[in-house]
């Protein structure tokens, strides 16, 4: 697959227990985005975040927090961005917890594979 030049960056925000029965949702996100053919994913999680119930959720070694926020990107071209949106749309829906799903444009210098 070759990847160049104008593309988006979906970026989605979550808890790292959200979970879609026994399945986390981020790795359901993350297989779903796979299956479909999209360029590539990558799940980050995070130090510290709160968001719409203001709840502060932090990693320290005295007080170990059970939600820590994680954040997945994809990137890749609009049309499979916009495509893939609905599948997040309704992973999130099954879910049942809260989240924030973000669209940017980006600009792709350079996507390879391994030799």
């Amino acid at each position: 697959m070759e990847l160049q030049g104008r593309s988006k960056l979906l970026r989605i925000f979550a808890g790292e227990i959200d979970k879609i029965g026994h399945q986390l949702l981020y790795e359901a996100i993350l297989l779903a985005a796979r299956e479909k053919g999209l360029a590539g994913g990558t799940v980050l999680k995070g130090i510290m975040s709160f968001g719409p119930s203001s709840r502060i959720h932090v990693a320290r070694l005295i007080e170990l927090s059970e939600d820590l926020p994680i954040v997945i990107e994809i990137v890749d071209q609009d049309e499979k961005i916009d495509s893939f949106l609905p599948v997040v749309n309704d992973l999130f829906e099954k879910c049942g917890r809260g989240g924030l799903i973000t669209v940017e444009k980006v600009d792709v210098l350079y996507y390879k594979a391994k030799k």
